[in-house]
């Protein structure tokens, strides 16, 4: 009752005082420098995480139909009407071109000024994220069962027919090979042409996105309750229980160590070999994708916190407390600039530790880098 009561407040709070959240004295350190944006829509109008361009332009959708493009320190620049629910995060070609999916069964491409370049209709909802070749060919699922390649003009490549709702988004390794899992239990792994390599499959549905590591291990997890490790022939490294039934996505830290959000744990992380590390506990469900950046691994507790920990031993380093539900996962620029969307407000936070991306991890948030290329090594 009194968390309750007190998530009121902090709403009534931001009513008050418009786009600023307000900054509670408690913990670790106060984030402090930091702008945000309210968003068009109600609370929790935004349900993607942010992909930022190279010049600082950062693009998200809205469960409002809405795309936008934002630039420091939170002026938009432009939006995009799609007339349906977007869930899909978007993703950046290398010329700019902005990627996204939406429940109006249409995928999109958009200029870097909001013009509509091309779009693509599929049979049902695009919730899945685009991951970008190095060719430029883009990468997707559908609720209608298919997952679909289709080049920078937009013109279908191939389509596979997986025959089950495919949610999960999708992962290139090195040698282009595509990695996604899919509500028939399965992880699937196609090469560039469209053709099985391998699939595995899992006790329960797959709706988080891989990871890969830098030897080339495939990391993911399902709703059976468990993390996977995978070497890249399709053969089990090994696996770890966590009891997890979320949409959190692994993602790698320097070492090699995996982290991932866990129902009632915040993050867990586990070791190369597939032993737990530690823990971080959370009164209420969590979902997000954590994100590293060079010792330090940064999460959010749903209804109002996002914190930054050491990856050695989960000290606190600082928080921020926020005033809604954290909707996104977090991404974090070249310039160690942490974004995430909390209900109606897009936030910008730059550490007061001034901690740097980790440049020596293959996968250190959602979708690898904060282009959202889905690519490993971009």
């Amino acid at each position: 009752m009194h968390q309750f009561f007190q998530i009121i407040t902090l709403i009534a709070t931001v009513a008050a005082f418009g786009n600023t959240a307000p900054v509670l004295a408690e913990g670790p350190p106060q984030a402090t420098n930091y702008w945000s944006l309210r968003l068009p829509g109600a609370i929790n109008s935004s349900r993607t995480t942010p992909a930022i361009a190279a010049d600082g332009t950062v693009y998200l959708g809205t469960f409002y139909g809405k795309f936008l493009a934002v630039s420091p320190p939170g002026n938009i620049k432009w939006v995009f009407d799609a007339n349906c629910e977007i869930k899909s995060s978007p993703a950046i070609a290398d010329d700019g071109t902005v990627y996204f999916g939406s429940r109006n069964r249409r995928f999109y491409a958009l200029t870097p000024e909001g013009k509509l370049k091309w779009l693509f209709t599929t049979g049902g909802w695009v919730d899945s994220s685009p991951a970008i070749g190095t060719d430029g060919t883009i990468y997707f699922g559908s609720t209608d069962g298919n997952f679909y390649a289709l080049d920078p003009q937009g013109i279908e490549k191939w389509k596979f027919p997986v025959g089950a709702i495919v949610d999960s988004s999708p992962a290139v390794g090195p040698d282009g090979t595509i990695y996604f899992g899919a509500h028939d239990k399965k992880i699937y792994a196609l090469n560039p042409g469209g053709k099985v390599r391998w699939t595995f499959v899992t006790g329960r549905p797959v709706i988080s996105s891989p990871a890969i590591g830098k030897d080339g291990a495939i990391y993911f997890s399902s709703t059976d309750g468990n993390l996977y490790a995978l070497n890249p022939d399709g053969t089990e490294r090994w696996s770890y229980r966590t009891g997890g039934m979320t949409e959190s996505s692994p993602v790698l830290d320097e070492d090699g160590n995996i982290y991932l959000g866990v129902n009632m744990n915040v993050l867990q992380t586990v070791s190369p070999g597939g032993k737990l590390r530690w823990s971080w506990p959370s009164p209420v469900l969590v979902d997000q994708t954590p994100a590293v950046t060079a010792g330090r691994v940064y999460t959010t507790m749903p209804w109002g916190m996002c914190y930054a920990l050491q990856t050695a031993d989960k000290t606190p380093v600082w928080q921020l407390h926020v005033p809604y539900n954290l909707s996104s996962s977090l991404v974090v620029d070249l310039h160690g600039t942490v974004y995430f969307v909390s209900g109606l407000l897009l936030y910008a936070v730059q550490p007061p530790d001034g901690a740097l991306p980790a440049k020596n991890s293959s996968w250190p948030q959602f979708r690898a880098n904060a282009r959202h290329t889905g690519r490993v090594g971009d």
